[in-house]
């Protein structure tokens, strides 16, 4: 090396180091630089998901003509045409009328399927409206004790908060 020449290049250690990634598709495509990768979202949903379940409604159609909510100790019971269009429903409408083959109440089916009690109230009042639903009306002879009290104050407190954290305190 004393006639000035440059030594030959050192070989790489690591044959793939300046691959393109692009050659290699199962590397998947590659990274723009300067850029992080798309965060995964972790933790409850968003405080706008009920807004767009509901497409901004607070009342479900037949409480906004009569001008009274469904109470939240409501029973709904799955009919037969909500059973046969169950496959045809959203996520959310499918969900409440599948928990509905046994009669439950609002505040059941909101602690059940961890969504909001107002959601559920106005997608259930829709669902009624439609026929996939009906108003359970228990057998007026039959009286309950403080267990159904209890049952209700239950659901209630399994409903989480807009933050997501349950109420399990007295």
């Amino acid at each position: 090396m004393a006639d000035g020449a440059a030594p030959p290049p050192e070989p790489d250690p690591d044959p793939d180091a300046g691959a393109d990634p692009v050659a290699d598709p199962a590397s998947g495509p590659a990274p723009v630089p300067g850029s992080d990768p798309a965060p995964v979202p972790v933790g409850p949903a968003s405080a706008v998901r009920p807004f767009l379940v509901t497409a901004g409604r607070v009342a479900g159609s037949g409480e906004a003509e009569s001008g009274r909510t469904m109470p939240v100790e409501t029973q709904l019971v799955t009919t037969v045409a909500g059973l046969d269009g169950l496959d045809r429903l959203s996520f959310e409408r499918r969900d409440i009328v599948a928990a509905c083959r046994q009669p439950q109440s609002i505040a059941e089916i909101a602690a059940r399927l961890r969504l909001h009690l107002n959601v559920v109230r106005v997608l259930a009042e829709d669902l009624r409206r439609a026929g996939q639903l009906s108003v359970h009306v228990p057998d007026a002879g039959v009286t309950h004790g403080a267990s159904v009290l209890r049952r209700v104050i239950e659901g209630l407190r399994a409903i989480p908060d807009s933050r997501g954290i349950l109420r399990d305190t007295d």
